[in-house]
């Protein structure tokens, strides 16, 4: 016998694409569906309100399309309370609990719409009752007594609106093609750039080695010496070819100019690993004046900071590299809060550990050679991000020079 089961969405549910992916996900699922209300906002500010009838074969069925939807802000039309479960011991949490989105969400606690704070993807919800209050919290740091949410039955997910203000984010949403890394688009990656600057959010910087084998580095170099970048995220690679072409002039060996192989040069990046560790860091490198240019020279001379994250394929490592992974997720998880735009460039692992972290209102731009890398960052779940297909050597010097022209009054009819 068919199941069915009401539900309803508001807000800019047209424009933001929320009622085609609603569609979607019924149909591809295997339900179907019954418009009941749908009224639509006479004003481009003005919010829309739907109510359906999901209709599905079985109760699992229905309760996994439910489940769905309910991530794309879909709720029931009966308000009903959280349900919570203690943990049973440290790490052990109750099945079924609530997994999250990266979108903003409530809980209701007492009566109350309580937002849930520090939001990630894929964490659980910790509520305290008594104080009415909700935090993400990854399942390695349930503790025993937590009181953790399990079912949807209380969670309200807030799908982002598109956003209303002209915005390069807002024409591109969702864009990737190799035809986009031209000068235009590069100018209005800028003029969002110097608006973020402007505004005084921060701009994270998610980092590959290839930035240093395609010369960007001085370029990257000179957006952080101006404040353009205010955190750098990347692995032990990237900070070593930093050093090794500041110290030996290349990169895995190759000197970049010429772009053919120096003799002996495989050995440079263990040399360059072996003079900051003798330093006993990049800092005290820089101060001990044995570093003196690059992108890792920069951000210690403007106090930029930088989270290098280990793997098991590390040489070394530097001495300033993370070796516990888990120790490295918290630490860039400090430096996420006010963050306003991240530049994901020639690095997938670490782009999508940093996406995993990220609410999904920050602007995203993720650049990468391999058009299904740029796929597969885009695909993260943030709703303001644009692909290019590019290597980063094209990318960041026109991205340096726009800024630069911006910055001093020119280009100024740029969308």
């Amino acid at each position: 016998m068919a199941e069915s089961q009401e539900i309803e969405l508001q807000g800019h549910i047209i424009d933001s694409g929320i009622m085609t992916q609603l569609f979607d996900r019924i149909m591809d699922m295997g339900g179907n569906f019954e418009i009941l209300t749908f009224d639509v906002g006479k004003k481009k500010t003005d919010p829309s309100y739907a109510r359906l009838k999901i209709v599905a074969q079985d109760k699992e069925k229905l309760r996994s399309i439910l489940s769905e939807l309910h991530r794309l802000g879909a709720r029931l039309p009966q308000v009903q309370s959280v349900h919570y479960v203690p943990a049973a011991g440290d790490r052990n949490a109750p099945r079924e609990f609530y997994t999250t989105t990266n979108h903003p969400t409530q809980v209701r606690l007492a009566d109350e719409w309580v937002p849930v704070e520090e939001i990630e993807m894929d964490f659980l919800i910790v509520v305290d009752p008594a104080q009415k209050k909700a935090r993400c919290t990854p399942l390695g740091k349930i503790r025993k007594g937590d009181f953790v949410v399990v079912g949807e039955e209380g969670v309200l997910v807030s799908y982002p609106d598109r956003p209303r203000t002209s915005s390069t984010f807002e024409f591109m949403h969702g864009t990737v093609s190799s035809e986009r890394p031209s000068e235009t688009l590069i100018a209005q990656i800028a003029k969002e750039i110097l608006e973020v600057h402007r505004t005084g959010g921060k701009i994270i910087l998610v980092g590959g080695p290839a930035i240093i084998h395609t010369g960007a580095d001085k370029a990257v170099a000179e957006m952080v010496r101006k404040g353009y970048i205010n955190v750098l995220f990347a692995g032990n690679a990237l900070a070593t070819h930093d050093v090794e072409y500041n110290l030996f002039g290349t990169s895995l060996g190759m000197d970049i100019k010429t772009g053919r192989p120096v003799m002996g040069g495989h050995r440079h990046h263990i040399y360059a690993i072996s003079e900051i560790m003798r330093a006993g860091s990049l800092k005290s490198a820089v101060e001990q004046g044995i570093l003196t240019g690059g992108i890792m020279y920069e951000c210690v001379k403007h106090n930029v900071p930088f989270v290098l994250a280990g793997s098991i394929r590390d040489d070394g490592p530097l001495p300033d590299v993370i070796q516990d992974t888990m120790v490295a997720q918290d630490e860039m998880r400090k430096h996420i809060p006010g963050c306003k735009m991240v530049l994901m460039v020639a690095t997938l692992l670490h782009s999508i550990a940093v996406g995993n972290c990220l609410p999904s209102s920050v602007k995203t731009v993720c650049v990468d050679i391999n058009p299904a890398s740029v796929t597969k960052l885009m695909d993260r779940g943030t709703t303001q991000a644009i692909g290019i297909v590019s290597d980063a050597g094209t990318f960041f010097p026109l991205l340096a020079e726009q800024i630069e022209k911006q910055s001093r009054g020119k280009n100024r009819n740029i969308l």
